[in-house]
């Protein structure tokens, strides 16, 4: 059995709700400091409560900020360098979705999920990461999705961004081996949280097209997450169901699945 880490100093992004709130209440006892980050304050100091009265010991630091907004990117990495917080664990985990036809979609959202799902998550890494370096290494989470290996119609740009954080996770990890920094992508299958509501257009719905069988709990995906870090693994397909499928996908070639994915449009 692998031991569990403990971790000095742990950042979460996306920490208010979903994976990030779970990913907040695994490492609580496994952290002496931790920083949460989200749009909505007032969720992520409940969140912070919350877990104070369970691990008194924790220090915790929540702080407000779009992650969309370039200016407040920045003031979130500049109060991490100011106040000395040196992590030896980042978890990049906000991130929004779009499910509908491209044509249809709203540009606002579109750009706001292309800023969000990428350059955010591109931008906290290349902040963060120097005094990651400085202080002799560290790991890197970023939450990426089942999505991104396959390029899925009505889903189209948010695999495609999800595409790009599993490809630069993988790069990230070759470069930093050297400085003992370990990147891992997380690639969740469907999950029940709030990003089904968010994504979906159709307010009446809240649950993203695909069977229940293919489900994960969030606490499932979490400790599996975890249990990847410690294992020093590249990717994570949480869930048994999952991983069979993103081996399936992987296996075949491109021109085999085609096909299935023009059936799935015209369905």
């Amino acid at each position: 059995m692998t031991t569990q880490s403990f971790y000095q100093s742990v950042i979460i992004t996306g920490a208010s709700s979903g994976l990030g709130e779970e990913f907040a209440r695994q490492l609580a006892p496994r952290c002496a400091r931790m920083t949460l980050v989200a749009r909505r304050i007032d969720r992520l100091e409940q969140v912070a409560i919350d877990l104070m009265t369970d691990f008194p010991e924790l220090k915790i630091q929540c702080m407000q900020a779009d992650l969309v907004v370039a200016e407040q990117r920045e003031w979130f990495i500049s109060c991490v360098k100011e106040e000395e917080i040196t992590p030896d664990l980042v978890i990049n985990n906000a991130g929004m979705g779009d499910y509908g036809e491209f044509v249809s979609a709203d540009w606002s959202k579109l750009e706001q999920m292309l800023q969000l799902n990428m350059v955010a998550l591109t931008h906290t890494v290349h902040g963060l990461l120097p005094k990651m370096v400085a202080n002799g290494g560290g790991e890197i989470l970023n939450v990426s999705s089942l999505a991104s290996v396959l390029p899925i119609p009505e889903f189209a740009v948010y695999a495609a961004t999800k595409a790009y954080v599993t490809s630069f996770s993988e790069a990230l990890r070759l470069e930093l081996e050297a400085f003992n920094v370990h990147v891992m992508a997380l690639c969740p299958g469907p999950v029940h949280t709030e990003f089904g509501s968010v994504a979906m257009r159709d307010q009446e719905s809240s649950a993203l097209p695909g069977r229940e069988f293919f489900y994960v709990e969030k606490e499932t995906v979490v400790t599996d997450a975890l249990r990847g870090l410690e294992n020093r693994r590249v990717r994570v397909y949480p869930g048994w169901k999952v991983a069979l499928l993103a081996t399936a996908i992987s296996a075949l070639p491109i021109v085999l699945l085609r096909p299935l994915l023009r059936a799935r449009v015209n369905s």
